[in-house]
């Protein structure tokens, strides 16, 4: 069987302080790299072929602490075209024996136009608990300025689709990123309705584990704790 891993990144800094974050690019906090180096105990005897992030440091930050912990990965070797050539390695070894690290901006978090920034207590106040809620859970409804999970879905499910799910045929995928990328990918391949898909919250630092049989035909699903 074959896996493929999520994680959502750790706390980041604006996390911790109940922010919405969006696309500011902020590092983890202390507690998040805590939180990454506990997934990569619970993950570290997967041998992952390739990993993919996003252009985020702090979704990066987490997959370079799960890495610490792989026991099955000998190094990480970033791969900057799809014909698979890197720009420069510092080894003679081939890349085979390499995990393949992709980076890409279709696994960026969706932006939150005018509320991010923003304390998430406060704009309940001002907005209401029911008005926060559909802006940061709903499938079509975008906060003001920003975008909505709709959005995100049309960026990320043709680069999973793409790029992503092909290279399960080579191995372990494991994907570092954030909240909203990854419910574009569980609601994906799920098959989840938009209305299904408001319930689902992907908790930090936490990986959700999917094996796939031989046809790559989802099988099971777990969330490691």
């Amino acid at each position: 069987m074959t896996k493929l891993v999520l994680v959502r990144h750790g706390k980041s800094l604006w996390n911790q302080e109940n922010k919405f974050t969006g696309w500011i690019d902020l590092s983890l906090s202390q507690a998040g790299v805590e939180e990454a180096k506990n997934a990569g105990i619970l993950l570290k005897d997967i041998a992952f072929s390739n990993v993919f992030t996003s252009n985020l440091i702090r979704a990066q930050m987490t997959l370079f602490e799960i890495i610490k912990e792989n026991t099955q990965t000998s190094g990480l070797v970033k791969i900057h075209s799809e014909e698979e050539s890197p720009r420069y390695s510092y080894t003679n070894a081939p890349l085979s024996n390499y995990t393949k690290l992709y980076t890409s901006q279709n696994l960026n978090e969706r932006f939150y136009g005018d509320l991010q920034g923003e304390n998430k207590d406060e704009i309940k106040k001002q907005h209401g608990e029911e008005q926060v809620h559909l802006w940061r859970r709903s499938y079509d409804v975008a906060p003001p300025g920003g975008d909505a999970l709709k959005d995100t879905q049309e960026m990320t499910i043709p680069y999973l689709e793409n790029t992503i799910l092909p290279k399960l045929k080579e191995g372990n995928i494991l994907i570092a990123a954030h909240g909203n990328s990854l419910r574009a990918i569980v609601k994906e391949i799920e098959q989840l309705t938009p209305e299904e898909i408001t319930n689902v919250e992907i908790p930090t630092g936490t990986p959700i584990v999917y094996e796939f049989n031989e046809k790559f035909e989802m099988i099971e699903k777990k969330q490691l704790e």
